[in-house]
């Protein structure tokens, strides 16, 4: 194994339960406008509708929380609940990061031996900001922030770096980010679940047939994973 990635939100720091309380705080401050059904519905439209634009992350959360609300609205939304919506958006920005269970022991073990890289996706500052809270930083010898990860981007990625596909593991929790465009380009996978999924991120079982990767269920089944797979070659 020449080179080694982890992805970074939900698989090496909680994440996605960040937005969904901020999420959920808006839904109550606007409820008085619309259900929140209904506008949590066409804030997920809006999110994905303006990913090519703002791609993602806690930026392109707040314009497309904004942006929702003045279509449901037709613009009766106030200045002062506009403003209310960007200050609640600010958690997303400077949250405590909380690093997942095991991560600083698995890393500092295979930075002993491997190459390793964050390789994620979204808001090339918050992605930064966010590596440099989680005091993480130093275990990696590259960080990779792309607009979207797919087979294209590991590509790039691999070809930059002169790895081979079979040189190559990724490690995270999306099977459709960080593991079927790994394997669809003959690289190496591992996927380690975390409790809440973002919808945009969940894929069909048909898709995994035939698929191989490795799933576990914890950052701490690594260390002998990738060691164990050492000394077997």
């Amino acid at each position: 194994m020449k080179l080694i990635a982890f992805d970074a939100d939900d698989t090496l720091w909680v994440n996605e339960p960040n937005y969904v309380n901020v999420k959920e705080k808006l839904c109550k401050l606007l409820s008085h406008h619309v259900d929140q059904t209904t506008l949590s519905q066409r804030f997920y439209e809006a999110q994905i509708r303006n990913l090519r634009l703002f791609g993602y992350g806690a930026k392109s959360f707040i314009l497309a929380m904004i942006e929702t609300v003045i279509e449901l609205t037709n613009g009766a939304v106030t200045g002062t609940e506009i403003q209310q919506i960007i200050d609640v958006g600010r958690e997303l920005l400077d949250f405590p990061i909380d690093v997942l269970d095991g991560i600083p022991e698995v890393l500092d073990v295979l930075s002993q031996q491997f190459d390793l890289m964050v390789l994620t996706k979204g808001d090339l500052f918050d992605q930064e900001s966010k590596i440099a809270r989680s005091g993480l930083g130093h275990y990696f010898k590259h960080i990779e922030i792309v607009s979207e990860k797919n087979e294209q981007s590991y590509q790039a990625i691999l070809k930059r770096y002169n790895v081979q596909p079979s040189e190559f593991l990724m490690i995270g929790n999306s099977l459709k980010s960080d593991i079927l465009p790994v394997v669809h380009i003959g690289a190496k996978a591992v996927h380690i679940p975390y409790a809440i999924t973002w919808e945009h991120e969940r894929v069909a079982e048909e898709q995994l047939a035939g698929k191989s990767f490795v799933t576990l269920e914890s950052a701490r089944g690594l260390v002998e994973l990738i060691m164990g797979a050492k000394e077997v070659a």
